[in-house]
């Protein structure tokens, strides 16, 4: 199964058309969302076409397809009006030998580890900062954001599908970075 990964749409409407897009031109068939999916956050900027009804309509025309944890800007408020589930901290993904522990990232991160074995992989988003690192025998990868990235780096997402995962930017679908598992 291809999955789409995503983090930090923060109610952008141009960015969640630019990451949707992006999940059809890749032939993806689950999106699994990191969370803050329709709030901006009060330390952010809004982001451009700031329209989160317009995020949800988008989202909730494919909740079958679509897997979510929650952010730190994320509440019940937003889980009343999306068609998916997003209040749970977290998600495990089982694929073959691989173990992905999926979650924002503002309660488990490289400082506050989950109950990981040695090569399994914490994914997170929240720092809107793509990345690939290894510590302590945990691989810890990040897709970035979607709307608001962080330490100039791109709109970007990324893919998983047979123990690869790609990041992809949202804005010219180059795939910049490729990690194998």
């Amino acid at each position: 199964m291809k999955w789409m990964i995503a983090s930090d749409i923060h109610g952008s409407a141009y960015y969640c058309r630019r990451l949707l897009d992006c999940f059809e031109r890749e032939g993806a068939e689950r999106l699994l969302l990191l969370g803050d999916i329709l709030y901006h956050g009060p330390r952010n900027d809004l982001p451009r076409d700031y329209a989160p009804k317009e995020v949800a309509a988008m989202l909730n025309a494919m909740a079958d397809r679509v897997l979510g944890v929650r952010g730190n800007c994320d509440a019940e408020i937003d889980q009343a009006v999306l068609r998916f589930p997003i209040m749970a901290e977290y998600a495990l993904l089982c694929e073959d030998s691989l173990t992905v522990f999926a979650t924002h990232g503002h309660l488990y991160n490289l400082d506050c580890l989950p109950p990981l074995r040695f090569g399994e992989i914490l994914l997170h988003g929240h720092t809107h900062v793509p990345a690939c690192v290894e510590k302590d025998g945990v691989v810890y990868l990040n897709p970035g954001s979607v709307a608001i990235p962080k330490e100039e780096t791109r709109h970007s997402a990324m893919t998983l599908c047979r123990g690869v995962f790609r990041w992809i930017d949202l804005e010219n679908g180059e795939v910049y970075r490729q990690f194998e598992k």
